[in-house]
């Protein structure tokens, strides 16, 4: 019994397959690149499943030292919107965004705080160093409630209206830029 021979063809196509999937491949990641560049791709703009919806419900332990007390669900309902902060004190983006959390805290705006997979003491660490503007501070070492969340990673915030809904949502450090072109509008729209 002999075998069939591959026609010339099919050997060829055969060796040209992975020279086109990896054409394919290139040109998408030369699309986004391109895109980066043009600012028409941006990672951050991820939509959040949460958008429109409540926000999940948690109750999370204080961070002892910080004097600030707990945090939970309940928290984020009330007579004013609320922003709720994933930060860590391994996260370099954090400090970034931190003297923007500070100024919103002192111009009353309520900012909660979740320190996310963080030691407590480097938690407490970072904040004494850069201030504390967290009016409520909760301490999610699992991750539990930044799974709840779809946390992408440190630091996200989302902007949650008086009535629990998670309105807005931003991964990465909160920028001047965002702070005034984002937030504040937000803040005044959901006040």
């Amino acid at each position: 019994m002999s075998e069939a021979v591959p026609s010339p063809w099919r050997r060829r196509s055969l060796l040209l397959a992975p020279v086109a999937v990896a054409a394919v491949a290139g040109t998408g990641f030369y699309a986004m690149l391109r895109g980066m560049g043009t600012g028409t791709y941006d990672p951050r703009g991820v939509p959040s499943a949460l958008l429109g919806k409540p926000a999940p419900d948690f109750s999370l332990p204080a961070l002892e030292g910080a004097e600030r007390p707990a945090l939970g669900g309940t928290d984020l309902r009330g007579d004013r919107p609320v922003l709720l902060n994933f930060f860590a004190s391994w996260c370099v983006p954090c400090v970034i965004e931190h003297p923007q959390l500070m100024t919103m805290m002192r111009d009353g705006v309520a900012v909660l705080g979740i320190a996310y997979k963080d030691k407590p003491e480097d938690s407490l660490g970072f904040l004494r160093r850069h201030g504390n503007p967290f009016a409520k501070l909760g301490v999610d070492q699992p991750g539990r409630v930044a799974i709840d969340y779809g946390l992408y990673g440190v630091p996200e915030t989302y902007l949650v209206d008086k009535g629990g809904v998670v309105r807005w949502r931003w991964a990465g450090p909160i920028t001047p830029e965002i702070l005034a072109q984002q937030i504040t509008p937000l803040l005044k729209r959901f006040a």
